[in-house]
């Protein structure tokens, strides 16, 4: 039987004990009630016994030992409708447990249960559904409305519409044109597109997704170890001021109410709700977090480390300005430069094919098209010879001396087209500084993070005119691997410290953080395994709702865990003192125990106020703002 049914068997054995009991004792039968009393304490004592053991097998001890003392003692002094109360408490509890956390999971378990198990395989002109493994890169396949991306790919068709509401949270969906990426768990919503392979199944965005969220549905987090540490505290206090109310009263009755009322402690109920619902309504907000553990440790970050190259910056170059010298118009210019860079995979080519894309260019393809890697491309167009790439190599190739460029930014980058032998413009490209970055960091200020840095690789003068007027603590330019780990350990002098980036050299400084963050779950693959938390679009921005989730996730377990204990103390002082019976005792208790968990479950419920234009809980969407929510 699985736990859930067992914890449904137990609970319905109680109640229907408990009510069968109270209606012989209504009819005048009290030596029967108390039978049927003891009868379904009975089943729900063996079951905690053997958890018991279970846990000790482990090597583990907790307040269940206070659940089975209390049921143990109330029906040795005669207690038996006490027990039948306890009992009825102790499933109830359980079951209520098991079930917020069923109902806290509900974002993760959405999206596990997307997983698609199938493809459709466009071959020789046919249709073809093949199981997912059997999907290869450079694939060919049909995505239906209503069909979720089953691996990363490209689109093929004109356009495709994309609903990515539950990788993301946005609620609109996105149109994406020919050659644009397509992440896998994306519902088709709208005309039938093609899509073509560029991961297998196993390596695609939404395996990796899956992967982690399983991952973080297994972990346990300091706090809830904490937890059971102090339960044991509590464990003992309890025992010991039973003891001392039988020991100086004599009545042992008292004893029985000190031990019903302190079971089950809400240590061990709320810490696990909450952080789980935490978990959940991060995800909510695209941010998936690898386990309750991170989650809390999230909440406590101080110090923040990014990376400039697709963190700070967007990592895709985009054109800055476009500079002519000849008869071309600057649309011309960046026309056939677009048109020859169709032919290489080169980041800056395929940024000026965007570029001319999304201004409506329709594109025909060169002919006689060469590829010098790291260089440029040569081709032929319209039947006039075209040369792009770098301003060294056009000039070589055209066998003209470049006209000089108008002075450029640090970190640009100038693309060179020559047509029929003579230079014609240039395209001078940059990587962009993300938008709203300077809003975003005086929100990551207000929630707590003390020392804002900058760590790259790249050169002084680049990192320099990046970050100008950004108000960040430090910046470390021309950084190795190894000298990032070293400036996080270094950091970790003022308070914990976490680490963001998505190259494979970010990955041993986001190992070494306390929390390392992703950017995006289609970076690099060593990058999103050795960080804690995988931000699953390229939005710097989510890093707000995630680290505020967490913070307002730990707050309400705490409160939850100080209002349950400071309860259930001043409960057992009542009892020790005789103000409270067995059974009132284990009433109160389990009014406890329902108004921490429901305390708890408010984790679920968390609106943060930075919210970067994800859709709210009423579906609708909010503005784009990085300005506190009103």
């Amino acid at each position: 039987m699985s736990p859930d049914r067992l914890n449904v068997a137990l609970l319905a054995v109680a109640l229907i004990g408990l009510l069968s009991g109270v209606a012989l004792w209504l009819a005048g039968q009290p030596d029967l009630s108390t039978l049927v009393w003891t009868t379904g304490v009975l089943p729900v004592l063996a079951a905690l016994v053997v958890e018991i053991l279970r846990s000790l097998w482990k090597g583990e001890i907790g307040l269940d030992v206070v659940a089975a003392l209390s049921m143990s003692a109330a029906l040795l002094f005669g207690e038996a409708l006490a027990a039948a109360v306890v009992a009825l408490m102790y499933s109830g509890g359980t079951f209520l447990e098991s079930f917020a956390q069923g109902r806290a999971r509900r974002e993760m378990r959405d999206l596990l249960s997307r997983v698609p198990r199938t493809a459709t395989r466009q071959k020789d002109g046919a249709l073809e559904e093949v199981p997912l493994a059997a999907v290869n890169p450079g694939d060919l396949l049909l995505i239906r409305q209503g069909d979720v991306a089953p691996v990363d790919g490209t689109v093929e068709s004109e356009r495709a519409t994309l609903d990515q509401a539950a990788l993301t949270g946005e609620s609109m969906p996105v149109q994406v044109t020919r050659g644009q990426e397509v992440m896998s768990g994306s519902t088709n919503a709208g005309e039938a597109y093609d899509l073509r392979v560029t991961r297998a199944a196993a390596d695609s965005t939404y395996a990796g997704i899956v992967r982690l969220v399983e991952v973080a549905q297994a972990s346990k987090a300091p706090m809830a170890r904490l937890a059971d540490s102090y339960s044991m505290l509590f464990l003992a206090v309890t025992v010991a001021l039973a003891t001392a109310a039988w020991w100086f009263t004599g009545d042992p009755i008292r004893a029985v109410a000190v031990l019903v009322i302190a079971t089950p402690c809400p240590l061990i109920l709320a810490v696990p709700v909450a952080l789980v619902a935490g978990l959940s309504r991060a995800a909510h907000f695209g941010v998936l977090i690898k386990g309750a553990k991170p989650l809390e440790a999230l909440a406590r970050i101080k110090t923040l480390i990014l990376d400039k190259t697709g963190t700070l910056t967007d990592g895709r170059p985009q054109i800055v300005s476009i500079e002519t010298h000849g008869n071309l118009s600057r649309d011309e210019v960046l026309h056939y430069a677009a048109a020859l860079d169709q032919v290489s995979k080169h980041p800056i080519a395929q940024a000026i094919v965007a570029a001319a894309r999304s201004n409506g260019a329709a594109l025909q393809m060169p002919s006689s098209a060469v590829e010098t890697p790291g260089e440029g491309v040569s081709g032929t167009i319209d039947g006039r010879r075209i040369v792009v790439g770098g301003a060294a190599f056009v000039a070589a190739q055209a066998g003209a001396i470049a006209p000089e460029t108008a002075v450029i930014a640090a970190g640009s980058v100038v693309v060179s087209l020559a047509v029929d032998g003579k230079v014609m413009g240039h395209i001078i490209m940059a990587d962009a500084l993300r938008t709203g970055t300077a809003d975003l960091l005086a929100g990551l200020r207000r929630l707590g993070i003390n020392r804002i840095l900058l760590a790259t690789g790249d050169r002084r003068a680049v990192a320099d005119a990046v970050t100008t007027g950004l108000g960040l603590d430090a910046v470390r330019a021309d950084l190795t691997p190894d000298q990032k780990v070293l400036l996080v350990l270094t950091e970790r002098k003022n308070g914990p410290v976490m680490m963001v980036g998505d190259g494979v050299n970010d990955a041993p400084a986001l190992a070494a953080a306390d929390i390392g963050v992703a950017m995006g779950a289609r970076g690099a693959a060593a990058s999103a395994e050795a960080a804690d938390v995988v931000l699953l679009v390229d939005h710097l921005d989510r890093l707000l709702p995630g680290i505020e989730i967490a913070q307002r996730a730990r707050r309400i377990a705490l409160e939850s865990v100080a209002a349950g204990i400071g309860l259930s103390v001043l409960g057992m002082i009542a009892a020790a003192l005789g103000y409270l019976t067995p059974v009132q005792g284990a009433i109160a208790q389990e009014v406890i125990d329902v108004a921490v968990i429901l305390n708890a479950l408010r984790a679920l419920r968390i609106v943060p106020r930075f919210s970067g234009g994800i859709a709210d809980e009423a579906g609708g969407e909010t503005a784009i703002s990085l300005s506190p929510a009103t």
